[in-house]
């Protein structure tokens, strides 16, 4: 049955209340004294390793580098939905909600222990489940005293003794009205005071954390090799982007819902498997070897053609290939299976981290600490493939192995196991819809083939013969390069402008559309533009 004078909005509003009661209180614990202990957080790396890979590349397409933001926003839907719920179900069965709060409290236990970074060892669990036993009992005692405060609600206060019936209805709905009222006041600051705990303990965590701080501290050595910005790598169209992507815009696509804080004092990176030796090395002792730098574009297997979830940067690292000679790997082995700190791998091929190409461990991008977003305080570079099987962040361990015998995170998603960059392009000026005067058109954009340079890039405008574009100065083979092309006496009208490349192995990109899955989108971008009268 029912309680007495506790609507059903009361309920609702007091279910949530609860619910940002425990996870306010969860979060700020979290934030300020455990951060692996994140119930939020936990979950939402549970839910993203659930998705399978089509949900994933769709969420990509969709929100881009948004799509944490997304995830969290669904998050947040959802949980109001099912706290609201969990409110109205205490109105009249009690008990039953309490027990839900105590299931959903060890669901989320569970999640936290799941995690890469806390693990079943010992009882290292332990401290990292007690934000989430915090947050759960609070928010019992929140639903608890809350329903019940609303129960009392209709009361009558002691001593009244209405005269009739009607007077009896008329006086209790008036003594009732400004205590159901306090009721849903309560609720409601309650529900405040969850929301800013849960921000507080999330900017807690992003501020107070030996990581963050310490990369403040962090100043880079010279490089034993030097990698200055190349001269004419530019094209002169207005509106072009720029060749060196900043790091505030480079894009971030990743598995974990929010940047791991990895303190650089207990940073290690081990290197064992199929090796003679294993290798262990601290952050101290990556900072003391021959560094280079070196300028290398990467680019995510989910990029869309035409799509920016590619960047340009200069890197500083060391080449990863030295690390693996000091270990040895053995003659059988052919994959390396870098691990991250929150559980993310990657399979990459052995050689493509044994030749010459510039494959880093990196802890400097654009001449600054690796951003914490960026893989802080080490994480991988490896030009002509795929940022899925290379370019892991918080990087912590490379397992020499086998194809045949290991598979990384999106592999066992459904992604092809080598990932090997293909030669694509986009027309960067003019945008899609844009609308321009009459006479020359300026076209300008990018294209990359990383680890085989760009040779030549075409532009067809409508239905009309392919023209060469006019190539910037090249800056090496692992970047990518810009062009541009004056299309002059462009009528009046709606036209559309295509373009391909052709790399440095005499390859021209193919016309052919694929999407994403399983190992990059394929086809020529093209864009519609209105010339005006």
């Amino acid at each position: 049955m029912a309680e007495p004078g506790l609507t059903r909005p009361a309920a609702a509003l007091i279910g949530c209340a609860a619910a940002l009661a425990a996870l306010g209180t969860a979060e700020l614990l979290a934030g300020l004294l455990i951060p692996d202990g994140s119930p939020l957080l936990a979950l939402g790396a549970v839910v993203i390793d659930a998705s399978p890979a089509w949900l994933k590349d769709a969420a990509i397409t969709l929100f881009g580098t948004a799509d944490k933001i997304a995830l969290f926003v669904v998050m947040g839907v959802v949980a109001t939905a099912l706290a609201a719920a969990l409110g109205l179900l205490a109105r009249t069965r009690r008990v039953i909600a309490r027990l839900l709060v105590l299931g959903v409290g060890l669901g989320l236990a569970a999640a936290v222990v799941s995690r890469p970074e806390v693990g079943l060892v010992g009882i290292a669990w332990l401290p990292a489940v007690l934000p989430t036993v915090g947050g759960i009992v609070l928010g019992l005692l929140v639903l608890e005293g809350l329903v019940r405060r609303g129960a009392r609600a209709a009361e009558r206060q002691p001593g009244s003794q209405p005269s009739s019936p009607s007077s009896s209805s008329s006086a209790g709905s008036s003594a009732s009205a400004p205590r159901r009222r306090s009721v849903i006041g309560l609720a409601a600051t309650v529900g405040v005071l969850g929301a800013a705990g849960l921000v507080a303990g999330r900017l807690g965590a992003s501020v107070l954390h030996a990581g963050r701080r310490l990369r403040e501290t962090i100043t880079l050595p010279r490089p034993a090799r030097r990698a200055p910005r190349p001269s004419a790598v530019s094209a002169d169209v207005a509106g072009m982007p720029r060749w060196t992507t900043p790091n505030d815009t480079f894009y971030r696509i990743d598995t974990a819902l929010v940047p791991p804080d990895v303190d650089p004092r207990s940073w290690r990176l081990r290197i064992h498997g199929l090796v003679e030796r294993e290798v262990t090395l601290d952050f101290d002792e990556l900072l003391e070897r021959d560094l280079v730098e070196a300028w290398v574009t990467l680019a995510c297997v989910s990029n869309e053609v035409g799509g920016d979830l590619v960047g340009n940067a200069k890197w500083l690292g060391l080449p990863v290939r030295t690390l693996l000679a000091e270990a040895g790997p053995l003659p059988e082995a052919d994959m390396v299976l870098s691990r991250s700190t929150d559980g993310f791998s990657a399979s990459t091929p052995l050689a493509a981290l044994s030749d010459e190409r510039d494959a880093l461990l990196a802890v400097g991008m654009n001449d600054e600490p690796l951003p914490t977003e960026h893989g802080f305080p080490a994480r991988l570079v490896v030009p002509g493939l795929y940022g899925y099987v290379s370019a892991t962040k918080w990087v912590v361990e490379l397992e020499v192995t086998r194809f045949a015998d290991a598979t990384a995170y999106w592999t066992d998603r459904g992604w092809s196991a080598r990932g090997p960059i293909k030669t694509a392009s986009r027309i960067d000026v003019p945008r899609e819809g844009a609308r321009v005067s009459t006479g020359q058109v300026a076209v300008g954009g990018t294209a990359w083939a990383q680890h085989r340079g760009i040779a030549a890039v075409e532009i067809q405008l409508d239905d009309g013969a392919w023209q060469s574009a006019e190539l910037a100065a090249a800056g090496g083979i692992d970047t990518w390069r810009q062009f541009s092309l004056r299309l002059d006496d462009v009528g009046p009208g709606e036209h559309r402008l295509r373009v391909r490349a052709t790399d440095g192995d005499g390859a021209t990109q193919t016309e052919e559309v694929r999407a994403t899955v399983p190992d990059g989108a394929t086809g020529w971008h093209e864009v519609g533009f209105t010339v005006k009268d």
